[in-house]
């Protein structure tokens, strides 16, 4: 993929700039998707070959405004690394360093507020498996209770406990929280939660959804293309948006 004229500037390895370009192109595909939420939340990434450091949105930027360069790397005690024009969400750090802290294969954690799946987080018996989508994450649920603004690091612990390890954990009047071994695997976590959040929202609005069998619900764990390395466990798919972003404003690899 071209990159046209925007060249890596020297005070960033080729590994870590790698990754800011990805990590701003997956916010600019939020904001494509309308999953942006003014200047809140977050998608945190780890720098390759620095365990302990990870990139996260300058906080005060709109997603559209977010590019490789102004990206800030922190450390896990959320100390900024480095120089940084912008300060860091406190939210944003609060369980997402605790995540990638106690799982190395953590790469990258996403959250988002959008109307289907906070709505959804709002019901009392959370996601329903009544729909293509919500099948391919059956068994990869948790779910963890409200308890206010995540700005208090105690929390981030209890947030991570609640997860119990599964990749997609549904904070109940809030949102969803998504963990993912790439970023390119924790954005197919997404878009299915998404997915299987807004058709239950339509579903819902029709009447009672019809269930679906569980070995049914098994084999589509099984067969999900979202996460086949064949079809590059979410990579090609993350690939085919990042073509439009570059397409649509390509400023985002600055």
């Amino acid at each position: 993929m071209s990159t046209g004229p925007f060249l890596r500037p020297e005070r960033f390895a080729p590994a870590e700039w790698e990754a800011r370009v990805q990590l701003a192109a997956a916010y600019r595909i939020f904001e494509h998707l309308g999953w942006s939420e003014l200047i809140y939340n977050h998608i945190s990434l780890r720098v390759p070959g620095e365990d302990s450091h990870f990139l996260i949105n300058p906080f005060g930027l709109h997603y559209r405004e977010v590019t490789a360069s102004n990206l800030v790397k922190v450390d896990i005690d959320g100390r900024i690394v480095g120089h940084s024009d912008w300060p860091i969400n406190p939210a944003g750090f609060a369980f997402h360093s605790a995540i990638h802290a106690a799982q190395p294969e953590a790469h990258c954690v996403m959250h988002v507020h959008t109307t289907s799946t906070m709505a959804v987080c709002c019901l009392e018996d959370g996601l329903s498996y009544t729909n293509f989508y919500a099948a391919q994450l059956y068994g990869s649920v948790a779910y963890h209770d409200f308890e206010g603004i995540t700005v208090h690091l105690d929390e981030g612990r209890r947030i991570l406990a609640s997860a119990g390890g599964k990749p997609v954990l549904l904070l109940r009047n809030h949102g969803p929280v998504v963990i993912g071994r790439t970023l390119p695997h924790a954005f197919a976590l997404m878009w299915l939660v998404q997915r299987a959040c807004e058709v239950q929202m339509a579903t819902l609005s029709m009447g009672a959804p019809r269930p679906i069998p569980v070995p049914v619900m098994e084999g589509c764990v099984r067969d999900s293309l979202n996460f086949n390395p064949k079809f590059g466990a979410g990579a090609d798919a993350f690939a085919a948006l990042q073509r439009l972003i570059d397409a649509k404003d390509p400023s985002y690899r600055r």
